[in-house]
């Protein structure tokens, strides 16, 4: 999860929530598909089933954050309980029942929240895990969630993930995701800005950060977002880093703790 303090003025949920709409319903297209769920997807333990088992369940939880915020304890209460098994035990609970229901669930859940995020303030307050939340940052998260999991599907499956411009609503979250990414490390943030240059599916440029910024990352916006959902190791991108800062930063980049 995202430190919820970061300034978010670089991201554009009014872009992002048909983005979201439209990941959801390629993955949708994909698993519909898909004739066996319960192969191994690349987290361990997870099947196809646990992957969107674990985002219906996100999305459920949601609603709750957003219709009755009061609710939303008890979610916190269980997400302690749990531990760290947290997720693992909510997308097992999901699998465990009929592909058909838990797709259907899915369907509504993820239609439910387009629709209430559509409705709502921009910088309307409601609570999530570890602190307040906007639709600001809430709709390019379920966006990023959306493609970090389906990859991890289409990785089983063996079919190419085609990038599209809805990336840079998960690399924005990268750029932003910075001072978490020290924080989870346990490093001091870095005093110098960075400046991120980022080349998109269709071939145009994506920058965050001061031009003369001497702390550089660059490479493609695909490999970035492989990077910063942990999907891929640096190792395994063409990403390039300049300034010692930036290349800790690539190797600890997160976008969720």
């Amino acid at each position: 999860m995202l430190n919820y303090g970061l300034d978010v003025s670089g991201l554009e949920p009014d872009l992002a929530l048909p983005d979201l709409v439209a990941e959801g319903d390629a993955l949708d297209a994909l698993v519909s598909a898909a004739n066996d769920w319960s192969a191994p997807t690349p987290a361990a333990g997870w099947t196809i089933a646990h992957q969107i088992a674990h985002l219906a369940a996100a999305d459920a939880n949601v609603l709750i954050a957003l219709r009755t915020p009061d609710e939303f304890e008890a979610v916190l209460k269980r997400a302690e309980a749990a531990g760290s098994r947290y997720a693992d035990l909510d997308a097992a609970e999901g699998a465990a029942g009929p592909r058909a229901e838990l797709l259907e669930r899915w369907r509504a859940g993820r239609a439910e929240v387009a629709g209430v995020l559509c409705d709502i303030s921009p910088d309307r307050a409601f609570p999530w895990y570890g602190s307040q939340l906007t639709t600001t940052l809430m709709v390019p998260l379920r966006l990023m969630e959306t493609w970090a999991h389906g990859q991890d599907v289409y990785d089983t499956l063996g079919t190419p993930h085609p990038p599209t411009g809805r990336l840079r609503h998960v690399a924005a979250l990268g750029v932003i995701g910075r001072e978490l990414s020290f924080h989870a490390a346990q490093l001091p943030l870095p005093a110098e800005p960075f400046r991120v240059e980022l080349t998109g599916p269709d071939g145009r440029a994506w920058a965050w950060g001061p031009e003369d910024a001497t702390q550089r990352v660059q490479g493609s916006a695909l490999d970035f977002c492989l990077r910063v959902t942990h999907r891929r190791s640096l190792a395994e991108t063409g990403l390039t880093a300049v300034g010692e800062d930036a290349r800790t930063w690539l190797g600890i980049a997160r976008v969720f703790l």
